[in-house]
């Protein structure tokens, strides 16, 4: 009993320092995703970019991350999750360096790939977080890690203010010395993984090829990917589809945007406990419905109608207030952050052993789709003319989503009921015998 107190001690002691390092470092690396989704406004005034030019600059990190992801967390399985964050840390340093020069195009696009290494560090990250906390705090313990996506909503504040102030590229100096002290503080204060990585379980190829195949891991990682990619899609189309609607300054639309990421970052530490105490399942379906509701008012756009009555025409306009939609934003990122956190929480879990590859698996998917929707996004609202028609898309998008995870949860409870009744036909037989 000592021994295990002991034990218990020690790892509440390891968190204490591990976690607010993963999650400093995951700070400046969701920071680094949403980089250009501000500042590109300013680059494009100045290079003259096209659309097309514009959207590529923005979805680079996004796409260069959905490559990594999964290499990332393979290579944290063989190495060590340590020693694969420190690289990938590194290497957003080097890119900030490297954004006070630049001066091109070509330039620029090639630091925004270079900025895809934020997502090899998100699935070392959450190797290094899960190895070092037990399966009771595991929810709480990737919430925590998960709320660093609150760097992006900081993105928003900072480019603007350090504009205003210098230059945007400030910002990058601001992130390039953060990023050294992290690296300085992760040197010092953490020990070197052994050589062999993981040590809980043998990595192979060929494994990991039949951990993906097999269970149910493989749709819940897509489940979450498309949660999670509409978070960061939308986290990324929020500021220019503020500032047009309401006729807001870009800075304004950019701070009005973090009602958005910082909620919905934080939910995840919400939803992460709230699964740890009444599971992921119940969790991920009722947050999922509240996006739906959110969703559904924030899809209708400002309208006119007009009735033709006895005497005269009676006009009725219908828009609603900036306060209600700043409610709803703050509703559907709370939503949506608390859906993620349950998510994570569930495939992880289920495949602890094995964190940094599912966390690789599920950054690919969430990536992907944050790739996928700015583009639809685009070509939709040119097609119709209705900037609302981001959100019927997330409608139907998440609206899917619910479905087929209900059905997915109700078969998984089935398969459970079954396999109860099953042992227990078996009890009785052997005691019968």
């Amino acid at each position: 009993m000592e021994q295990q107190a002991e034990q218990g001690d020690d790892t509440r002691d390891s968190l204490a320092v591990i976690i607010p390092l993963a999650l400093t470092g995951f700070v400046i690396a969701a920071g680094c995703w949403t980089l250009f989704a501000v500042a590109g406004v300013h680059l494009r005034a100045e290079l003259a970019l096209s659309n097309l030019q514009f959207g590529v600059l923005l979805a680079m990190p996004m796409a260069v991350s959905a490559l990594l992801a999964i290499p990332a967390g393979l290579a944290a399985q063989r190495y060590g999750a340590r020693f694969v964050m420190l690289w990938c840390l590194s290497g957003l340093a080097m890119c900030m360096a490297l954004l006070l020069a630049v001066n091109t195009y070509y330039g620029y696009l090639a630091v925004a790939g270079g900025l895809g290494l934020a997502g090899g560090f998100y699935s070392a990250g959450i190797q290094f977080v899960v190895s070092h906390c037990d399966a009771r705090r595991l929810g709480l313990v990737l919430g925590v890690f998960g709320a660093g996506v609150t760097g992006a909503g900081f993105t928003y504040y900072l480019v603007p203010l350090f504009h205003n102030a210098f230059a945007w590229q400030g910002v990058p100096l601001a992130y390039l010395i953060v990023l050294l002290l992290v690296i300085a503080l992760l040197l010092m204060l953490t020990d070197p993984e052994p050589p062999g990585g993981n040590p809980m379980q043998p990595f192979s190829q060929a494994r990991a090829s039949a951990l993906l195949r097999s269970g149910r891991s493989l749709y819940l990682s897509v489940y979450f990917g498309v949660v999670a990619g509409s978070f960061f899609a939308l986290a990324l189309w929020l500021p220019d589809f503020l500032s047009a609607q309401f006729q807001l300054q870009l800075d304004a639309g950019a701070r009005m945007a973090q009602w958005f990421v910082i909620p919905g970052a934080l939910a995840q530490i919400a939803g992460g406990a709230l699964s740890d105490r009444f599971g992921s399942s119940v969790v991920a379906s009722r947050a999922l419905f509240m996006c739906l509701v959110a969703l559904f008012v924030l899809s209708y756009p400002p309208m006119t109608l007009a009735i033709d009555s006895i005497e005269s025409i009676i006009v009725i306009e219908f828009a609603l207030p900036l306060t209600v939609e700043r409610g709803l934003i703050v509703v559907l990122g709370v939503a949506m952050g608390c859906a993620m956190g349950s998510l994570q929480r569930m495939v992880i879990l289920a495949n602890r052993s094995d964190a940094a590859l599912f966390a690789g698996l599920l950054l690919v998917a969430a990536c992907s789709i944050a790739f996928v929707l700015p583009v639809l996004f685009g070509a939709v609202n040119q097609w119709l003319g209705v900037r609302t028609a981001v959100f019927m898309i997330l409608f139907a998008l998440l609206g899917g989503n619910l479905v087929l995870f209900a059905y997915d949860a109700r078969q998984q409870e089935r398969k459970n009921l079954l396999s109860q009744k099953l042992e227990r036909f078996d009890s009785d037989q052997g005691e019968t015998r």
